[in-house]
């Protein structure tokens, strides 16, 4: 999509990021797994919207995979974790399959965004990452530079070209 757009989101968002790191590549049998089972949770969210989950990302890296996600809130976060069906199982297979050999780890990470505490730009993309967990909006007028994306004042450093 051409020009310049930000997201729009009216209360507070949880960022999540989770993923999996592949420490011993040979051991096929121990990661594949853990990377099979990111996919069936991210169907279960997106079937349940109730849940809280609102939108995700996958992003590959040499040794792994990473999935940002933005949810409602911390708490429907948890009890997804807690009770969601398909992610239960996955967390205990990892515990009894690969638990501390070392042999694939997996992390996570919870960023609890308050209201307008967050910046976002989007210029020629499509709508992606907060923007499609939200409102995609123009990037224009107080919406123009990152300071003003977060209710401060501040002049282009550069002029922007128009949005078409």
């Amino acid at each position: 999509m051409s020009g310049r757009y930000t997201a729009h989101r009216d209360g507070s968002f949880v960022v999540f990021i989770i993923g999996v790191r592949i420490n011993k590549l040979w051991a096929v049998h121990k990661w594949l797994p853990v990377v099979k089972t990111m996919n069936p949770m991210l169907q279960e969210l997106y079937q349940n919207p109730d849940l809280g989950f609102l939108e995700a990302s996958f992003h590959l890296s040499w040794r792994g995979v990473s999935i940002v996600q933005y949810w409602n809130s911390f708490e429907q976060l948890e009890h997804y974790a807690r009770t969601g069906a398909v992610h239960l199982k996955a967390w205990r297979n990892f515990n009894q399959k690969v638990g501390a050999s070392g042999v694939v780890g997996i992390y996570h990470e919870s960023y609890l965004v308050p209201e307008g505490q967050y910046e976002c730009l989007y210029s020629n993309m499509p709508v992606f990452g907060l923007a499609k967990a939200a409102s995609h909006v123009p990037a224009t007028g107080n919406r123009e530079t990152a300071s003003r994306r977060l209710g401060r004042s501040s002049e282009p450093a550069v002029p922007a070209p128009p949005n078409p």
